[in-house]
């Protein structure tokens, strides 16, 4: 079987993000089941704010399609959401605001879909007691319903993860890791099953 694609996205731009650690760590057990990972960074996508006057002007930016083929060539996706004030953040939701916008034209699919049943795994990372949950669930309500994803049942959210890692990035604790391998083990399974032919 062709080698598992799998594309590794983080909601957060700050420089030593928890969140960019954590999915550091799930690409790697991703990587060690076999997958071949490869990371976008929603900033260099250079997205401004969503607005209909400027779609309307300019059309979808250029940022918007490299989302979407960086998509396309997956067969699934590894997400990591911050939390702010109990959501995730503009930036992930911008992103797929706009890819949501693409049609298609000529061999180039619409956005919907390349996402429509793309298998996601979903991980959080938060200084806070809850990592990141409550960012985590609005994310699968609102990656599913509206972008048609199909996250898989297992998510991980990384409670007071500023404490979590050890120098080389990976995690002290071995029921964090676990709690880790278990999303990412989900994903590539059914990323996996999609993938191969009936």
């Amino acid at each position: 079987m062709a080698t598992l694609k799998l594309l590794a996205i983080s909601g957060s731009a700050r420089n030593g993000s928890l969140n960019g650690r954590l999915l550091a760590a799930a690409a790697q057990a991703a990587a060690s089941r076999g997958a071949q990972v490869e990371t976008i960074d929603l900033r260099s996508l250079a997205l401004p704010l969503y607005d209909g006057d400027l779609e309307k002007g300019a059309g979808v930016p250029e940022g918007a399609k490299r989302l979407r083929d960086a998509l396309q060539a997956a067969d699934g996706v590894l997400l990591a959401t911050p939390e702010y004030n109990g959501f995730p953040t503009p930036l992930l939701v911008n992103s797929f605001d706009w890819l949501s916008r693409l049609q298609a034209d000529g061999a180039a699919p619409a956005g919907l879909a390349v996402t429509a049943g793309k298998p996601l795994g979903l991980v959080s990372a938060s200084p806070g007691l809850l990592g990141g949950l409550r960012s985590l669930n609005f994310t699968r309500q609102y990656l599913s319903m509206a972008i048609a994803m199909m996250p898989v049942p297992q998510q991980f959210a990384l409670a007071k993860a500023n404490e979590a890692f050890d120098e080389a990035g990976a995690l002290k604790d071995p029921k964090h890791q676990a709690a880790l391998e278990a999303v990412v083990g989900a994903l590539v399974r059914v990323a996996a099953a999609l993938k191969s032919p009936s």
